[in-house]
C-alpha cells in the first residue's frame, strides 16, 4: 500500500476548542494506520477573508500547497446555528486557489467529517459539509462523526471521558486513510 497525507483542518477561532481536540483523535487513528498526518487549525492560520483574486497571505498559502499533496483531509467543525462555522467555510473558500491544479480542487480525495455541537444539530453541520464536498470534487468517507452535545464527552483536563466517541473518531480516521491508500492503487 502507498504511503499517503492526511491533512486535517478544523476548529474554532478558540483556541482548544472541542473540534480540535475530536480532530486530534481522528487524525490519530489515520497515524497508526499508516498516514502522514498535517493539522491545521482554524485560530492558529489566522485567515483573512477569502477574496477573489487577492494574492493569498503565506498562511494561505501553505494550507493549500499541503491540500494539494493529501491524498485525503478530516474536517473538524464546531455547528454555528445548525450548520459549518464561518471561519471553516472561509477556510473552504481559499481552496478556490486549487481550481487550476490538475486534477482541480479536491478530485479523488477522501474526506472525513466531524462536527461538534452544543446541542443536539450536528448532523446539520455535517449535511453542509457533505455539500461542500461534493462542489469540490471530493469523496465523503461513509463514516461521520456528528458531536452531539460535544461538552459532555470531556472531562475536566479536556480528555475525552466518553469511549464510545473516542474510538469513532480514531476509527473514522483509520476509516479515511485506508481509503485513501486503497483510491491511490486505484489512480
Amino acid at each position: 500500500m502507498p504511503h499517503i497525507k492526511v491533512v486535517g483542518l478544523g476548529g474554532s477561532l478558540k483556541p482548544g476548542s472541542a473540534s480540535v481536540l475530536a480532530l486530534k483523535e481522528a487524525l490519530r487513528g489515520a497515524e497508526e494506520a499508516g498516514a502522514h498526518i498535517e493539522l491545521f487549525e482554524l485560530h492558529a492560520l489566522d485567515l483573512p477573508m477569502f477574496v477573489p483574486d487577492r494574492a493569498p497571505p503565506e498562511s494561505v498559502q501553505r494550507f493549500v500547497d499541503s491540500v494539494s499533496t493529501a491524498a485525503a483531509m478530516i474536517w473538524s467543525s464546531p455547528v454555528y446555528h445548525g450548520s459549518m462555522s464561518g471561519a471553516f467555510k472561509n477556510a473552504l473558500d481559499w481552496l478556490e486557489l486549487l481550481s487550476k491544479h490538475s486534477p482541480p480542487y479536491l478530485t479523488d480525495k477522501v474526506i472525513g467529517l466531524i462536527a461538534t455541537a452544543g446541542g443536539v444539530q450536528g448532523l446539520q453541520a455535517i449535511n453542509a459539509m457533505e455539500f461542500a464536498v461534493r462542489s469540490l470534487r471530493g469523496y465523503t468517507h461513509p463514516l461521520t462523526a456528528p458531536l452531539d452535545r460535544a461538552w459532555q464527552l470531556f472531562d475536566q483536563s479536556g480528555q475525552f471521558s466518553d469511549e464510545a466517541t473516542l474510538v469513532r473518531l480514531r476509527t473514522l480516521g483509520k476509516g479515511v486513510a485506508e481509503a485513501a491508500k486503497k483510491m491511490a492503487v486505484l489512480g
